[in-house]
C-alpha cells in the first residue's frame, strides 16, 4: 500500500523542505477531491495518483512535476477546474495536469477518433512541457501494474494501445526502464498464452545456468582488474517482449537469437569502453558484424553504448560497454535529466533532454498539417519505429532516420523547402532513384529546382511523419487549388450559356447561392464545382432562376491544357489519348473522368446531362497515357523480341508485354506509354513494319 509519508521520505532525500511541503498539500487536496470515488480493486482512488507520484520520485521528478503527478486525474475525475487548480498551485502545474487529462467534454464517432484525439492533445502539450509524457508513462505504468481488475475487453483494449503508442514513446526518449516494464506487461496481458509458453522455454534453456552467470561476472571482473579498470558487470536474460518481436520479424526460433543472454559493463570514463571491447574480444570470439558504436554516433533517443555479440560457453551473448553517464540515461531517457541534475547539479546529461525536446516540438509541424487526428497518429506512429539508420550530408554531418528511410525522408528531414522541392538524388555520389532505401554511412545529396513539387507516388514509400504529413498537405493545398481554377472554368462555360461570365454577377446573386448550398465563400464554391460536389449548369442554374429557358445557347466545350492536375483523370476503360473525341463526367470528389466519345460506358453518364460534358483537347497539351496494342504474330523464334526492339530505339515507354493466345498466329498485349494519336500511329506503324506481324489493333472496349 503506497503511503504519503514514504513519498515524503524518498523526496526529503533530493528536495528541499518547502517543496516538499507543496507536494504533500497536492496529495491531501487530491484526496479531498477523490473522496467517495475507488478503483475497479476496491481501493480507494487517491492511492493510483499517489503511486504514480511515487513512480516519478524515483526517478528525481521536480516539484512541479510531482504536484502535477497527484492532481492529474482532478480535472477529469472531479469538479474542480483549471482555474481553481491555477489559482492553488500556479499555472505551470494545471497546464500539466490539462495536458495529461482526456478529452471528456467532446463526441467522438468511435473509440479510434477518441484515442487520437487524447494523443493529439496530449502531444502538443508534450511539445510544450515534456513532463507532460512522462506522468502520463507514470500513469499508464501503473495502470497496467493493476489491469487485473479490469474486464477482459479492456485489459486487451489497454494492452494494445501500449504495445502501439506508450512503449514505443517510451523508447523514442530513451527510456529503457520504462519501456521494458510497459512492453511486458502487455504482452502478458495481450498474449497471455504466448507469453507463458515463451517463458518456460527460455527459463528450460536459460534458467538452470544461474552458476554460470555468476562465474562469467567474476572472470570478466578478473580480467578488467587485471588491466587495472573499474567497472561493474551484471549477466542477465533479453526481456520477454523484445525476445518475441525479434522471432517474429526475423522469423527465427529461441535458439537462433543471438543475443537473449546479455553481459553489461558499465565504467567510469569513455576511454575506458574501448579498452574494455578490446578485452572482451580477446576473450570471447566476436560474431562477425555485429559491433555497433552508439558512443561515436548515438541514437536518436541520445543512448550510448557499445555493442558487441561474442560466443561464451557455446552460447551467443551480447555485450554492451558504457559508462555510469550512459547508463543512467540509457535507463531513465530523458528522465535522467532530472535524476542527475537532482544528484549532481554540475552533470550535462541535456543531451537525450535536447534531443527529446526536438522531436517533440516537431510534432507541432505534424499536428498543423495533418488533416485531422487519426491521421497525426498515425504519422507519429511512422516516427515511432526503433531501428535507425545513420546517413551523412554532403558536408559531412549526420542525420538519422528510421529504418527504411528514402532520400524523400531525407530531404523533408533536412527542410521542408528542399523536400518540397526534390527532384532527384546522389547517394555516394551516383544517381539513385528517390525511392531507394537508405543505409548507414551512405552519403546523400539532394537535388532540387525551383518549379519542382511533391509527387502522389511519393506516399508510396516516404515513412517519416514529417514527410508524409508534408507531402499530403501540399497535395491537398495543390488540389485545392486546382479545384477552384477547373470550378471557374465549369461555371463561366455554364454562364456563357447563359449569355454572361463570373465578373458580372452580383453580391446578392452569390449570397444567395452560398447561402442555398451552405457555403461560405465563393473559393468555396468554385472548389465545390472543380470537386463535382455541386454541377456548373445547376448552379448557373441556381443564379438565374427566371432566365427562359428558349433563350440559352449551347456550351462551348471544355479544353483540356493539361494544368487541371488531380482534377482531370483518364477511364482506363477505353484510354483515350490526345486526338481521340473525348467526353467528360464530372464525378463526386474526382472531378472530370475523360473517356473516349464512343465508349459505351459514356452513354450511362448521359443519363445525367447536366454531368456530362462537351470536351477538347487543347492545342498545348502534352499528356503522357498509357494504352495497350494487341499484336497478332506468327509464332516463330525471336518474334516476341524483334517486335520489342522495333520500338526500343524510341521515346515511347514500353511498361509491360504479355503473352496472350499461343498457336500459329499468336497474340500479345503491349502496355505502352504515348502522348498523342501521332505518337500512337508511329508505334503501330514500326511494329507493322516487323516480317512476322499480321495485325496491331488498339485494345480498348471500343475494340472489343
Amino acid at each position: 500500500m503506497y503511503r504519503i509519508e514514504d513519498l515524503a521520505v524518498t523526496l526529503s532525500q533530493y528536495l528541499p523542505y518547502e517543496q516538499v511541503s507543496t507536494i504533500k498539500r497536492a496529495y491531501y487536496y487530491a484526496e479531498q477531491a477523490h473522496d467517495g470515488q475507488r478503483r475497479k480493486s476496491g481501493e480507494p482512488y487517491v492511492i493510483h495518483p499517489l503511486a504514480v507520484a511515487q513512480i516519478l520520485a524515483d526517478l528525481r521528478m521536480d516539484c512541479d512535476g510531482l504536484t502535477a503527478a497527484l492532481l492529474h486525474d482532478v480535472i477529469e475525475d472531479t469538479g474542480i477546474s483549471r482555474e481553481a487548480l491555477t489559482e492553488q498551485f500556479g499555472e505551470s502545474v494545471a497546464s500539466l495536469v490539462d495536458g495529461v487529462s482526456k478529452l471528456t467534454h467532446l463526441e467522438f464517432n468511435n473509440q479510434v477518433e477518441k484515442q487520437a484525439h487524447n494523443f493529439q492533445k496530449m502531444a502538443m502539450a508534450m511539445a510544450e512541457d515534456i513532463r507532460v509524457i512522462l506522468v502520463k508513462l507514470a500513469d499508464r505504468l501503473h495502470n497496467m501494474r493493476t489491469l487485473d481488475s479490469m474486464p477482459a475487453h479492456k485489459k486487451r483494449r489497454i494492452a494494445k494501445e501500449t504495445l502501439d503508442i506508450y512503449a514505443p514513446i517510451a523508447n523514442r526518449l530513451g527510456m529503457y526502464n520504462f519501456r521494458v516494464d510497459l512492453e511486458s506487461l502487455a504482452f502478458d496481458a495481450y498474449y497471455p498464452m504466448r507469453s507463458r509458453m515463451l517463458q518456460r522455454a527460455i527459463h528450460k534453456r536459460y534458467g538452470q545456468r544461474a552458476q554460470d552467470k555468476e562465474t562469467l561476472e567474476q572472470y570478466i571482473h578478473g580480467e578488467l582488474a587485471a588491466d587495472y579498470i573499474e567497472a561493474s558487470i551484471s549477466v542477465r536474460e533479453k526481456h520477454i517482449y523484445s525476445i518475441y518481436q525479434k522471432m517474429q520479424k526475423k522469423r527465427r526460433s529461441l535458439g537462433e537469437i543471438m543475443d537473449v543472454l546479455g553481459v553489461r559493463i558499465v565504467t567510469d570514463k569513455s576511454d575506458n569502453c574501448y579498452r574494455i571491447l578490446g578485452i572482451v574480444h580477446s576473450l570471447f570470439k566476436p560474431v562477425e558484424g555485429r559491433f555497433k558504436d552508439y558512443i561515436a554516433v548515438p541514437k536518436s533517443n541520445g543512448y550510448q553504448s557499445l555493442h558487441t555479440t561474442v560466443v561464451a560457453n557455446g552460447l551467443p551473448m551480447e555485450v554492451q560497454i558504457r559508462t555510469t553517464e550512459m547508463e543512467m540515461v540509457a535507463s531513465n531517457g530523458i528522465a535522467a535529466h532530472w535524476a542527475y541534475k537532482a544528484s549532481n547539479p554540475q552533470a550535462n546529461v541535456s543531451f537525450s533532454h535536447d534531443r527529446a525536446m526536438k522531436w517533440a516540438q516537431g510534432l507541432i509541424e505534424i499536428q498543423q498539417k495533418a488533416g485531422n487526428a487519426v491521421d497525426f497518429v498515425d504519422n507519429v506512429k511512422n516516427d515511432l519505429f526503433p531501428g535507425e539508420v545513420y546517413v551523412f550530408t554532403p558536408k559531412g554531418e549526420i542525420v538519422e532516420l528510421p529504418t527504411g528511410a528514402t532520400p524523400v525522408d531525407f530531404a523533408y528531414g533536412v527542410h521542408t523547402e528542399i523536400g518540397n522541392n526534390c527532384i532527384s538524388c546522389r547517394i555516394n555520389r551516383r544517381l539513385a532513384p528517390l525511392s531507394t532505401q537508405l543505409e548507414s554511412g551512405q552519403t546523400v545529396e539532394i537535388i532540387t529546382a525551383k518549379n519542382a513539387q511533391p509527387n502522389v507516388a511519393w506516399l508510396s514509400f516516404a515513412i517519416t511523419g514529417k514527410a508524409r504529413t508534408n507531402i499530403r498537405h501540399y497535395l491537398k493545398d495543390k488540389q485545392t487549388e486546382n479545384a477552384i481554377a477547373v470550378g471557374r472554368r465549369l461555371l463561366t462555360r455554364s454562364l456563357n450559356a447563359f449569355k454572361t461570365n463570373i465578373d458580372d454577377l452580383v453580391d446578392e446573386q452569390i449570397n444567395q447561392v452560398l447561402e442555398f448550398y451552405q457555403l461560405s465563400s465563393l473559393d468555396e464554391l468554385l472548389e465545390s464545382i472543380g470537386k463535382g460536389r455541386h454541377v456548373g449548369y445547376l448552379v448557373a442554374r441556381q443564379l438565374f432562376p427566371n432566365f427562359n429557358e428558349e433563350e440559352l445557347i449551347t456550351p462551348t466545350s471544355f479544353k483540356l491544357n493539361g494544368s487541371e492536375g488531380m482534377l482531370v483523370s483518364y477511364a482506363k476503360c477505353c484510354s483515350p489519348i490526345p486526338g481521340d473525341p473525348i467526353a467528360g463526367y464530372v464525378q463526386v470528389d474526382k472531378g472530370i473522368v475523360i473517356h473516349h466519345l464512343n465508349c459505351p460506358n459514356i452513354q450511362d453518364h448521359l443519363e445525367n446531362p447536366e454531368r456530362y460534358i462537351r470536351m477538347s483537347w487543347g492545342k498545348e497539351i502534352e499528356e503522357d497515357l498509357n494504352i495497350s496494342l494487341i499484336v497478332s504474330f506468327h509464332n516463330e523464334r525471336g518474334a516476341v523480341s524483334k517486335i520489342a526492339s522495333s520500338i526500343g530505339d524510341t521515346d515511347y515507354q514500353v511498361s509491360n508485354i504479355v503473352i496472350i493466345e499461343r498457336g500459329r498466329i499468336s497474340r500479345l498485349r503491349l502496355n505502352i506509354t504515348v502522348s498523342s494519336r501521332i505518337g500512337l500511329a508511329d508505334v503501330m506503324r514500326r511494329i507493322k513494319s516487323v516480317r512476322c506481324v499480321d495485325k496491331v489493333i488498339r485494345e480498348t472496349i471500343i475494340a472489343k
